[in-house]
C-alpha cells in the first residue's frame, strides 16, 4: 500500500503539471490567432514549441509511471509472463454539503442540517473509493458507492437543472482532466475504476497454483464485463479513456489476459509428450496468440495509438509472437518425436492433424504426411523455423521498450523459448541432408474453454439509501415539483373527517368531500399525507396512518400534506441564495384529475373511514378495505390515475 500511495501521489502531481502546461498552450495558441505582429508571432511560436516539448515530456513521464516496474513488483509474484493491470482514474475532492443542504431546503422543504450525518457518510464513502484495497473488499466499496450514486441521482439531480456540484476526473492514460456537473461522469468513472481494480486483482493472483489461476481468470472476465457494461450504458463519455473505441480495446485486452491464464491453467500440471496432447496445446497457444493479435491491431489504430502507453503496444505484439512461436514448436514436436506405428489409431491421428491446418502443406493428405517419415521431418523443421523467427521477433520487440527491458523475468522466458526451439532444430538437422525448406502453414486456433465477459453482481448491489428519511424514492425525487408543506387541523364532524386514503407509502387523500372542514382549510384531492401530529408518515401505509387517525378527538389533530405541482404551475420560489445564479427549474408529475371534481355544485357528504360504529351510517369504500365495508354508493368511484415520471436520467 505504501508503494501504491507513492505512485498515486506522483501521478497526482504529474496531472497538475499537465493541466498547467495545457493552459499555457491554450493561451499561446489563442494569442497566436489574435495577433498580426510578426515579432510577437515569432516569440509565441517559440514559446509554444517549449510548452509542447514540456508537455510531451510530462506525458512520457506519466506513461512511465503507468508502466512502472514498481507496479509490477507490487502486483506480480510469479515467474510467468507479466500481465497488464489497468490504472485507476484519479479525482478531486467533492464537497456535497452546501449544495445538498440547499437542495433539501428548496426542493423538499426540510432543514438540510438535519441530514449532515448522511452527507458526511456520503463524503467519507467517496473519499474511501479513491484508494480502494486490491481485494474483494475494495470491489464492494466501489459497488456500494456506485449503487448509492443511483439514489443520489434520483434524489438530487434533475435533467432540467444543475445544483452546483462539480465532478473532476483525470484521464487514466493522458492525465487530462474532465470536469462536469453531470453525475453520469461520476458513475462512469467509478465503473471504470471497478474494472481497473478487477484487473489489478487478476495480476496479483498467484499463477503458480490452479486456484490462483482460476481467481485471475474470473477477475479478468469480470473486468471485461464491467467495461462492457460501461460501454453499453454510458454512450457519450467526455473522457477519452472511456470512449467506445478505447473501451472496446480494453475489453479485448482483459479477455486476452483471461485466455492466457486459461492456457497456463491447462499447462500448469505439465505437458505430456504425446501426439494428441501436443497438438491440443499447440492450438491453445495459437488461440492466445490470436487474441493478442486482435488486441495489438486495435491498439495501433488512430487515435488509440496516440493515447495507449507504448509499453502496452509492445507487450501485446511481443505476446502475439511468443504464443504463435509456442504453437509452432508444439506442432513440430508432435511431428518429429512421434512416428506413426502399427499400434496407433491412424484415423484418429489423421483427423487430429487435419484440424490443425486450414489447408494441408503442399496439398498433401494428412495420412500421407503421417506415414512419410521424411515429410514429417521436413514439415516439423519448417514449424521450428517459424518458431525460431517468432521468438527472435519477440526478443527484438522486447528490446525496443525500455520499460519491458526492466522486467527480467520476461527476458528470461523469451530467451528460454528461443533456446529450446534452436536446440530442437539442431537435433533434427542433418549436415548431409539437402532439403528445400518450406514455409510452415498457420495453425488453426482452438480452445476447450474460451474467455468470456462476466458482468459481476457488484454492478447491481443493493444498499440502503442514505437519504431515505426524505421519503419513498418513487415519489420524493428531484424530477417532481412539490408545494411547500401545509399544516391542516383535522376535526371530526359527525365522526367523519370527510375523506378517505389510498395507496402505499406515502398515502394520498382521495374522495374528498368539498364541504368538509379540512377541504375548507386547504386540503386537496391527491395531496400526500406526510405527517400526523408529530409522527412522520412518509413511509407509512394506509393501515398505519389509519391507526394514527382513529384516536382523533373533538379537538382534532394537525396533519401535514404536500401537493405535486402541475406542469402549468409557476416555479417554486428560491429558499436559498447559495446557488441563486443557477436555473430553478424542476421536472414534474401531472396529476390526472377527474373534471367532475372541479365543479363547485353541492354534493351529498361522503362518510369517511372513521364513520364506523354509528347506526344507519353508510361505510366507506376506500382502499383501506375495512372488514365490514360493503358500501357501493356513488362516492365509491375508481381512484384517479397518477402517472409516474420516474425513469433513468438522460445520459450525457
Amino acid at each position: 500500500m505504501e508503494c501504491r500511495s507513492k505512485l498515486q501521489n506522483k501521478r497526482a502531481l504529474l496531472n497538475q503539471k499537465i493541466i498547467k502546461q495545457m493552459r499555457m498552450r491554450a493561451g499561446a495558441e489563442n494569442l497566436l490567432k489574435a495577433t498580426s505582429n510578426n515579432k510577437v508571432r515569432e516569440q509565441v511560436v517559440l514559446e509554444l514549441s517549449y510548452v509542447n516539448s514540456d508537455l510531451q515530456l510530462l506525458m512520457e513521464e506519466l506513461e512511465g509511471l503507468n508502466s512502472s516496474v514498481e507496479v509490477y513488483q507490487d502486483v506480480q509474484e510469479t515467474s510467468s509472463i507479466p500481465l497488464i493491470p489497468l490504472g485507476l482514474k484519479e479525482t478531486k475532492d467533492v464537497d456535497f454539503s452546501v449544495a445538498l443542504k440547499d437542495f433539501i431546503l428548496e426542493h423538499y422543504s426540510e432543514d438540510g442540517s438535519n441530514f449532515q450525518d448522511e452527507i458526511d457518510d456520503l463524503m467519507d464513502l467517496r473519499q474511501a473509493c479513491r484508494t480502494p484495497s486490491r481485494n474483494p473488499s475494495g470491489i464492494d466499496l466501489l459497488a456500494n458507492y456506485f449503487s448509492q450514486l443511483g439514489f443520489l441521482e434520483t434524489r438530487f439531480f434533475s435533467p432540467t437543472r444543475q445544483i452546483g456540484i462539480f465532478f473532476t476526473w483525470y484521464d487514466s492514460f493522458t492525465g487530462v482532466p474532465v470536469c462536469q456537473q453531470n453525475i453520469s461522469l461520476e458513475k462512469a468513472s467509478i465503473l471504470f475504476n471497478m474494472a481497473a481494480l478487477y484487473s489489478q486483482i487478476g495480476t496479483r493472483a498467484n499463477r503458480q497454483t490452479q486456484a490462483g489461476l482460476e481467481d485471475a481468470i474470473t477477475a479478468f472476465q469480470k473486468s471485461a464485463g464491467v467495461l462492457h457494461y460501461l460501454k453499453e450504458t454510458f454512450t457519450h463519455t467526455p473522457s477519452y479513456d472511456m470512449s467506445p473505441a478505447m473501451l472496446s480495446m480494453l475489453i479485448r485486452l482483459m479477455l486476452a489476459q483471461a485466455q492466457e491464464c486459461l492456457f497456463e491453467q491447462i499447462t500448469l500440471p505439465g505437458i505430456r509428450n504425446e501426439f494428441f496432447s501436443l497438438l491440443r496445446i499447440a492450438q491453445e497457444a495459437a488461440k492466445v496468440g490470436e487474441t493478442y493479435s486482435e488486441v495489438h491491431q486495435s491498439m495501433i489504430q488512430t487515435p488509440i495509438k496516440n493515447n495507449v502507453p507504448f509499453f502496452w503496444t509492445t507487450m501485446s505484439e511481443l505476446k502475439t509472437n511468443h504464443y504463435n512461436s509456442l504453437a509452432h514448436y508444439f506442432v513440430s514436436t508432435a511431428l518429429l518425436d512421434h512416428q506413426l506405428t502399427p499400434s496407433d489409431d491412424e484415423d484418429k491421428q489423421e483427423k487430429a492433424l487435419s484440424q490443425v491446418y486450414d489447408a494441408m502443406p503442399e496439398g498433401r493428405s494428412p495420412l500421407d504426411i503421417l506415414k512419410d517419415k521424411a515429410e514429417r521431418r521436413r514439415i516439423g523443421k519448417a514449424h521450428l523455423q517459424r518458431s525460431i523467427m517468432g521468438h527472435e521477433e519477440a526478443i527484438r520487440t522486447h528490446s525496443r521498450c525500455r520499460h519491458l527491458q526492466k522486467l527480467d523475468i520476461l527476458s528470461d522466458i523469451l530467451q528460454a523459448g528461443l533456446k529450446r526451439s534452436i536446440t530442437k532444430f539442431e537435433q533434427n538437422d542433418k549436415e548431409d541432408e539437402f532439403t528445400d525448406y518450406m514455409l510452415a502453414p498457420d495453425i488453426i486456433s482452438k480452445t476447450e474453454k474460451k474467455a468470456e465477459m462476466e458482468i459481476p453482481a457488484a454492478t447491481k448491489v443493493k444498499v440502503k439509501d442514505l437519504f431515505q428519511q426524505l421519503g419513498p424514492l418513487s415519489v420524493f425525487s428531484a424530477k417532481q415539483r412539490w408545494s411547500a408543506p401545509r399544516t391542516i387541523r383535522l376535526r371530526l364532524q359527525d365522526r367523519d373527517l370527510g375523506f378517505t386514503l389510498k395507496g402505499d407509502a406515502p398515502v394520498q387523500i382521495q374522495s374528498l368531500d368539498p364541504l368538509c372542514p379540512a377541504a375548507a382549510k386547504g386540503l386537496k384531492e391527491g395531496d400526500y399525507l406526510v405527517a400526523v401530529g408529530d409522527t412522520e408518515c412518509k413511509w407509512l401505509g394506509v393501515s398505519d396512518v389509519m391507526k394514527l387517525l382513529k384516536d382523533v378527538d373533538e379537538e382534532g389533530v394537525d396533519i401535514r400534506v404536500v401537493s405535486m405541482l402541475d406542469s402549468s404551475s409557476q416555479p417554486m420560489p428560491t429558499k436559498s441564495a447559495t446557488y441563486g445564479g443557477l436555473p430553478k427549474t424542476y421536472s414534474m408529475i401531472c396529476l390526472a384529475h377527474d373534471e367532475d371534481d372541479k365543479k363547485s355544485h353541492k354534493v351529498a357528504k361522503k362518510p369517511s373511514f372513521l364513520s364506523w360504529g354509528l347506526k344507519n351510517k353508510q361505510k366507506s369504500g376506500s382502499t383501506l378495505s375495512l372488514p365490514s365495508a360493503d358500501y357501493n354508493g356513488p362516492w365509491n368511484r375508481p381512484c384517479p390515475t397518477y402517472r409516474n415520471s420516474y425513469n433513468e436520467s438522460a445520459l450525457y
